[in-house]
């Protein structure tokens, strides 16, 4: 869990600029976006295949332009 100590003198702006900060390199939201459903195997498999399949016909249609 990221937790920051608020300094004397402090603003709060630039405590809650300093725990985004530190939110953002613990990858926290991250993790709960990734936890916050299960995915079958299968279904882990079929939907990593389709944005495969997404990106190479993008790559096809840039490529004869």
């Amino acid at each position: 869990m990221a937790e920051i100590q608020i300094q004397d003198g402090e603003t709060l702006e630039n405590a809650l600029r300093r725990f985004k900060r530190k939110v953002q390199q613990d990858d926290v939201i991250k993790e709960i976006k990734r936890h916050s459903f299960y995915l079958k195997p299968g279904e882990k498999k079929r939907t990593k295949e389709a944005l495969a399949r997404k990106r190479n016909r993008k790559k096809r249609t840039r490529d004869t332009e």
